[in-house]
């Protein structure tokens, strides 16, 4: 399962986006970080790495409904021309 992990101080959470086993608890120890997300920032900060989710999607692994609505409402990356 991919879901979010959250990190930081009280009051001030920060999170990250893990590949998981589904019965882990939720700050358990996770596979792969593959992405973060703060939202704290004004607009939220959110980091994905696409290749390895699409690695993991395509190994069964399921998105979590806040994930899943993160990745939808993230600007997909640019491609850059090759030199």
């Amino acid at each position: 399962m991919i879901r979010l992990s959250r990190v930081g101080a009280r009051k001030q959470p920060h999170y990250r986006v893990v590949v998981i086993e589904k019965d882990r608890a939720r700050d358990g120890r996770s596979i792969e970080v593959v992405g973060t997300y703060n939202p704290r920032t004004n607009p939220a900060t959110v980091d994905f790495k696409r290749d390895r989710i699409d690695y993991w999607t395509s190994k069964g692994a399921q998105l979590s409904d806040r994930v899943e609505k993160l990745l939808a409402n993230a600007p997909a990356a640019e491609a850059v021309p090759a030199a």
